[in-house]
């Protein structure tokens, strides 16, 4: 659910917004909008001014603005947030408006837009409007191009938008900290020609990994490689939203990564062109097909496709890591290791409850119920039409599906196979055992294959 908050304009809050900008002439800063909800929120249609497809934010919500002559007004809220990463785990993390990471701002080339940023941390703050062109000391670099943003404070960004494309905004101050913490969010400006790269579903979200152990609320800020929590839009499966797509809609998926390692992002069932990044659009003569793109620490790619062939396709990192949730690190390899006869005195030195897992690989983990400390999540997790999905981490569904409304993206639920068209099972007595021939052994027991050099030496 989304609220809002005025912020009346009190001299005290005026004159630090003035450390930015004298030229506003407003009477009050506008009203921050906020929410908790973890939902994804529907898009938000221009009501006037230039026409767009407006994008969908995965988990998430775009931030409304208002018009003042010939500014578009934003209003970032920069504070402590509590947001849920999945059903069973809430983290306690910084962001704005209520959620991590921030809200997506929208707007089009050749916008101006004013954005009002009230400070509610502890401790200093600033943001970066990071891939965009604007004037140094709009580039939100505490200390280099501005001053911090003291707590308390309210100070002002005022910037001509010159070209469009997938950005993101983030602080630099007290960067690894605040980032760490999951200060972070989406800016995707428009083009100015409405039908220029024109599609016909939008989607957006931001790749973040955090270490929290388990019963823990508040990340390690000081981890450099060892997370244990990897997020798309700060939801771990299955708390992701799925890709909602119509067939025969043309749908495009941007991300950014905001991690400290990077993504190979890959697609089932399609390939798709890589179409945008942080630096621009991609000329179609540049383009080229995937069905995987990686993306750097800092980075942020886009990628379109025609949803023409319906079902349930899976979209994650592949990074087989990334997939999983609450990794221990220092956690044995078991696999071929008989522990049956070590159980008992497990459970009577160590406790009653343990269960002898790991020989067989870790796959039986996701069908089993096993209890957790507080606040944390199971590696493997979700559920679907044929069992245990097995999987946690930066993983989601792309559900294409006939019949839906222009812009619906309510889960469809479960795809229905057509007859025949899925893999199943060989009875146990229908086929023989695969079998082959022993390899003849040469004198002396040693196998080996010799070949005599031929004539032509000299020739490689």
């Amino acid at each position: 659910m989304i609220t809002r908050r005025g912020f009346v304009g009190s001299a005290a809050t005026l004159a630090g917004a003035g450390l930015v900008s004298g030229r506003v002439q407003a009477a009050s800063i506008p009203e921050a909008v906020t929410t908790q909800s973890p939902d994804m929120q529907p898009p938000l249609f221009p009501s006037n001014g230039q026409d767009y497809q407006p994008v969908v934010t995965l988990n998430g919500w775009t931030l409304p603005w208002r018009k003042n002559g010939d500014w578009k007004e934003f209003h970032l809220v920069a504070e402590p947030v509590v947001r849920e990463i999945a059903p069973g785990m809430k983290a306690h993390l910084w962001g704005y408006n209520g959620q991590s990471p921030g809200p997506t701002i929208e707007a089009v080339e050749g916008d101006k837009v004013r954005i009002f940023v009230t400070n509610k941390l502890p401790e200093n703050t600033a943001i970066h409007w990071h891939g965009m062109l604007l004037p140094s000391g709009m580039d939100g670099v505490g200390g280099l191009t501005q001053p911090h943003i003291e707590p308390g404070k309210t100070f002002i960004y005022e910037f001509v938008l010159k070209k469009s494309g997938t950005f993101m905004y983030h602080p630099h101050s007290d960067e690894m900290v605040q980032m760490a913490m999951g200060m972070m969010g989406f800016f995707v400006i428009h083009p100015r020609d409405p039908k220029f790269m024109r599609v016909d579903r939008d989607f957006v979200f931001l790749l973040a990994g955090y270490d929290i152990d388990p019963g823990s609320y508040v990340p390690k800020v000081m981890t450099m490689l060892d997370f244990n929590i990897w997020t798309w839009n700060s939801r771990a499966f299955p708390g992701i939203d799925n890709f909602v797509v119509r067939k025969g809609d043309r749908v495009r998926i941007r991300f950014g990564n905001l991690t400290m390692t990077n993504h190979p992002i890959h697609m089932h069932g399609y390939d798709f062109s890589v179409t945008c990044t942080d630096g621009g659009w991609v000329p179609e003569s540049a383009r080229w097909p995937e069905t995987s793109i990686d993306v750097a620490v800092g980075q942020m790619r886009a990628f379109e496709f025609v949803a023409d062939v319906p079902g349930d396709w899976a979209i994650h990192c592949h990074k087989s890591h990334h997939t999983m949730n609450a990794m221990g690190h220092d956690v044995r390899t078991f696999i071929g290791v008989q522990k049956r006869d070590l159980v008992q005195s497990i459970r009577r030195l160590a406790s009653p409850e343990y269960m002898p897992m790991g020989a067989a690989g870790m796959g039986e983990m996701g069908s089993m119920e096993m209890p957790l400390p507080d606040n944390t999540l199971p590696m493997m997790t979700g559920t679907g039409p044929f069992g245990p999905i097995e999987m946690g981490g930066m993983f989601s569904v792309v559900k294409v599906r006939e019949g839906l409304a222009a812009n619906d993206y309510k889960d469809p639920g479960w795809y229905k196979h057509p007859p025949g068209t899925v893999a199943y099972e060989v009875p146990s007595n229908a086929a023989p055992a695969p079998t082959r021939a022993a390899p003849a052994k040469q004198p002396g027991g040693v196998e080996m294959n010799v070949r005599k050099p031929s004539s032509h030496q000299g020739r490689h």
